[in-house]
């Protein structure tokens, strides 16, 4: 395996841990507090990063997979991008909604979909 492909791995495994922890985090205590907006943060900043590695590494731009996360990037970033507009509005720790929690569980689920279908591709072969 390309060296460009296994640090890919290793980045979005960080991504994963990131993004876990901020929604996890989000859901439990059911508050926006600046710990979540740092690993939303960073596991942006860390699936941006693996992403460009493994279309690198793949020389593949556009694949099924790829397709998937692509758009659940877009999904984790636009979540991100939200929780930071909400941030601005109402303020750190501020209470959620419901609705926004379950938004963000959404987004998360799929790029934990499009994480375990790379997974299940690179097992596969």
């Amino acid at each position: 395996m390309k060296p460009i492909l296994i640090a890919g791995i290793s980045i979005v495994n960080l991504a994963l841990i990131s993004y876990s922890v901020a929604i996890i985090t989000q859901s439990r205590k059911k508050i926006l507090s600046r710990t979540v907006l740092v690993f939303l943060s960073l596991g942006v900043v860390f699936d941006i990063s693996a992403t460009v590695c493994m279309v690198i590494g793949s020389g593949h731009f556009i694949t099924v997979h790829g397709i998937i996360g692509y758009t659940s990037l877009i999904a984790m970033v636009s979540d991100t991008f939200i929780s930071y507009s909400v941030a601005f509005k109402k303020g750190a720790d501020t209470i959620l909604s419901a609705k926004f929690l379950r938004n963000s569980k959404l987004a998360y689920f799929y790029w934990v979909l499009a994480y375990i279908t790379g997974a299940m591709i690179v097992m596969m072969k």
